[in-house]
């Protein structure tokens, strides 16, 4: 298996991926073309070849799998040997004696990769989503983000195209919250995380977009883009 080749989750339970009409073995060069494959035994599909190669050869997906490298399974050496010894479903205690340790540390191990799993999930999820780039992220200073900031580049384009004019100027500040906030995101992106700015500073940014600088400087805090001193005389935004 290449450690840098990302596969699908079904992929790595079943020891084999699809690639046009070829099925392809995750641990050797073993490929079947679809349609009947013909044995010494009897004909059987390719699906049905894949899977008797993976018993036969690789002791099954589960084995396949625990008898990866850490750099690609990402389990210690400890974590690889007690999952081999909870696959063949062994009690605790007998587990614990084979391994020279406290029943309870066989629990604890299964409580950690419990925890290892649910993290998995929450990555995965993690990644699925940046890949599909449907949603954009609300900005760090977000303030009570609920689905007001479940915004689509579809949208965002749409609402900067009716309320921004062609310099960009803000032709109407919109009242509805969704739109609000794609207005004022498009604000802030012209204050540098990395810098502070007095006020005077402040409202000159926002009179490119608008004369009523202090309506937007106002909802700009609100809303979390800008913080500023107790005593009013230093701005700066958070993070994009």
């Amino acid at each position: 298996m290449k450690s840098e080749k990302v596969y699908q989750l079904t992929d790595y339970t079943q020891g084999y991926f699809q690639e046009n009409d070829y099925y392809h073995c995750l641990y050797c060069d073993q490929s079947y073309e679809e349609g009947l494959i013909y044995t010494i035994d009897q004909p059987m599909t390719a699906v049905k070849a894949m899977k008797k190669h993976l018993d036969t050869v690789h002791h099954g997906p589960l084995s396949a799998l625990l008898s990866q490298s850490k750099e690609i399974s990402g389990l210690t050496e400890i974590q690889q040997e007690i999952l081999t010894l909870f696959a063949q479903q062994l009690p605790d205690a007998v587990i614990a004696q084979r391994l020279g340790i406290s029943t309870s540390t066989v629990r604890n191990h299964r409580f950690k990769l419990k925890e290892k799993q649910r993290q998995s999930y929450v990555f995965l999820s993690i990644m699925s989503l940046l890949q599909s780039d449907e949603y954009l992220i609300p900005h760090t200073g977000a303030t009570m983000v609920d689905d007001r900031y479940q915004i689509t580049e579809a949208e965002k384009s749409k609402v900067l195209a009716t309320y921004l004019d062609d310099e960009g100027r803000i032709k109407q500040f919109p009242s509805k919250e969704k739109r609000k906030i794609i207005v004022l995101t498009e604000i802030a992106r012209q204050f540098d995380p990395q810098k502070n700015y007095s006020e005077s500073a402040v409202n000159e940014i926002i009179k490119r977009f608008i004369e009523d600088y202090v309506t937007i400087r106002r909802y700009l805090i609100e809303y979390g883009f800008l913080k500023r001193t107790k005593d009013g005389k230093t701005y700066w935004a958070t993070s994009a």
